[in-house]
This record gives C-alpha cells, sequence and structure tokens, in this order.
C-alpha cells in the first residue's frame, strides 16, 4: 500500500491504517519529544495527538 493509499484509509478512520502511520514516524516524534537527554512523555503524547490531527487535515 502506498503512503497516500494508507493516508485516504486513515483520514476515513481507519485506526488501522493511523497506527501504521504513528509508527512510521514514531522515531521522528521520539526524537523531538527527548529534552535535555531525557524522554518527556507528556510531549511525545501531544506530538503523536498533533501527528493525528495533522492526519486529518492533510489535503489529497
Amino acid at each position: 500500500m502506498t503512503f497516500e493509499q494508507m493516508l485516504r484509509r486513515a483520514k476515513d478512520g481507519d485506526r488501522e491504517a493511523i497506527t501504521s502511520i504513528l509508527l512510521m514516524y514514531r522515531p521522528l516524534l521520539l526524537k523531538y519529544a527527548v529534552i535535555n537527554g531525557r524522554l518527556d512523555e507528556d510531549l511525545y503524547q501531544e506530538l503523536c495527538i498533533t501527528l493525528m490531527r495533522a492526519i486529518d487535515l492533510f489535503r489529497i
């Protein structure tokens, strides 16, 4: 499945597609959730929520 197909399914509410996208971007989210060498779990959660909102807002 291409990223575009996965994104379309995620926009339609497919939880499996949303999970796949979150897992795909997990390393990047973790990178930006580390502050002073420590993982900020609250920040990681907020980044995940922001990514899910971005999926809904993204125009295809």
